[in-house]
């Protein structure tokens, strides 16, 4: 490793980590920190276990954001140590150079995070998955997607719960929608929404022929119970059902499973995980006043876009191609991202995808 190259490659890591770091405010970090604290110490805080739940979960998130920004200022120091033990035995230089591998690695990712600074990003999210185009592969394919983010997020400690999956007849599944209860899973995973497309040779084919499916993904921010929608009960229509799984076994012996049809905008939600009706429709209901408030946005935004003489769509028809045959890829059509490891990916391996989609949406609301 030549010297001029490690000497500015050190100098941008301190050049980016001290932008960073003036954007993340870490007296302000401190300052929230303690807040939280105090509100975890308070006696009377599982008086209200959920709420209690998002103090302690958003102190967590807090701490862990301070103790990453420490140990990666103390690496940064340790790199003219480490520069200097090369300069005495060059079999360190292997242990340079993985250091600033790791380092630049770290600080891209803290980077990443100052980018989200959307209104809802900090908020959990619910992910909805809908089989497409492309008949049977098209059901086995939106499994393996919910499979993926399911995996995606159980490698990142991220809580999850299933509210509902609507299974298909021979394979896979019509639909299923999911949260992801995390500090910044919505400012994460809203570049994962649009329209993802399959490239293989069929299982389901008997000639074995290439075949192309589609699946769409929606992602919303999962709102607090406390944020005002009004939704006039007329405005909706509750049907109750008898929950169900593959193959149509009764998953229970009442009808507690709850969909919510909203008459003004034909939004239907289902929630059928809950063991009773009552928390299936709170369930319900929690997801539908997140789509709606979304939309709003999406309304008041492409009104933004029309007065502005822009009526673009924001996302295309297709925005990430997985390709199993007759070559192995898998690419983000937006951000030109691309790995050869497909399987890797559907394993859940999708950082790099979401690191380039949180700099595309914050480079594409820069221009709109």
């Amino acid at each position: 490793m030549a010297e001029p190259d490690v000497s500015q490659r050190i100098a941008q890591l301190r050049t980016s980590f001290a932008d960073i770091s003036a954007v993340l405010d870490t007296s302000r970090l401190d300052t929230e920190i303690e807040r939280l604290s105090a509100e975890a110490s308070a006696p009377d805080l599982w008086d209200d276990p959920d709420q209690a739940q998002k103090v302690t979960s958003a102190l967590s998130h807090r701490q862990q954001e301070k103790k990453t920004i420490e140990e990666l200022s103390t690496r940064l120091d340790d790199l003219d140590v480490l520069r200097e033990m090369v300069e005495e035995d060059a079999d360190s230089a292997s242990e340079l150079a993985e250091e600033l591998e790791q380092l630049e690695n770290l600080i891209s990712d803290l980077e990443v995070k100052t980018l989200l600074d959307g209104e809802y990003d900090e908020m959990p999210a619910v992910v909805t998955i809908r089989a497409g185009a492309g008949g049977v592969d098209a059901a086995d394919f939106a499994e393996m997607l919910l499979r993926m983010y399911l995996r995606f997020a159980e490698d990142h400690g991220y809580a999850t719960r299933v509210l509902d999956t609507s299974y298909a007849e021979e394979a896979g599944i019509k639909s299923a929608t999911f949260e992801i209860d995390a500090p910044y899973a919505f400012g994460n995973l809203a570049s994962e929404a649009g329209t993802h497309r399959l490239v293989r040779m069929s299982p389901f084919n008997s000639a074995g022929k290439r075949q192309t499916s589609f699946a769409a993904v929606e992602v919303v921010p999962l709102m607090p119970e406390t944020t005002e929608i009004d939704i006039p009960e007329s405005d909706i229509r509750v049907d109750v059902f008898r929950s169900s799984g593959p193959g149509g076994q009764s998953v229970n012996t009442t009808d507690s499973a709850v969909r919510i049809t909203h008459a003004p905008t034909g939004i239907v939600v289902s929630c059928q995980n809950e063991k009773s009706q009552i928390q299936n429709r709170q369930a319900a209901m929690r997801v539908l006043a997140s789509r709606l408030l979304l939309l709003q946005r999406e309304e008041e935004a492409a009104k933004k876009k029309e007065l502005a003489g822009n009526i673009t769509a924001s996302w295309g028809d297709q925005m990430r191609s997985y390709v199993l045959a007759p070559y192995q890829m898998v690419k983000d059509l937006r951000t030109d991202y691309e790995v050869n490891s497909p399987q890797a990916v559907f394993d859940g391996d999708l950082d790099g995808f979401i690191r380039a989609g949180i700099r595309w949406r914050k480079s594409s609301e820069r221009v709109s």
